[in-house]
């Protein structure tokens, strides 16, 4: 006959009774979670762009990725960079 398997620690919570953090308790207290430096307030994290970057799929040639990954890491800005050249000089032409 098999042994019964040993209880659960008695403290252990259901991840399904976590509390709902939408409350206004809780959106309380990560408001409290910004730092008061002086007379302002200093957020954690990244702070928020001005013109952040769109997610979008392109369908390019293996020849025009291959050329732009040789110089490494930052591939994809530099095609973004092209991009913006080659719409620059349409609109000065």
């Amino acid at each position: 006959m098999p042994m019964n398997k040993p209880h659960l620690d008695p403290s252990w919570v259901d991840p399904d009774d976590a509390p709902d953090l939408s409350t206004p308790d809780w959106q309380a207290k990560f408001a409290e979670a910004d730092v008061l430096q002086g007379d302002r307030i200093v957020r954690r994290g990244r702070p928020p762009l001005s013109d952040p970057k769109v997610s979008t799929t392109i369908r390019l040639s293996a020849e025009v990725i291959d050329h732009f990954k040789t110089d490494g890491p930052g591939w994809q800005s530099r095609i973004d960079a092209a991009l913006k050249d080659w719409i620059a000089q349409r609109r000065a032409g």
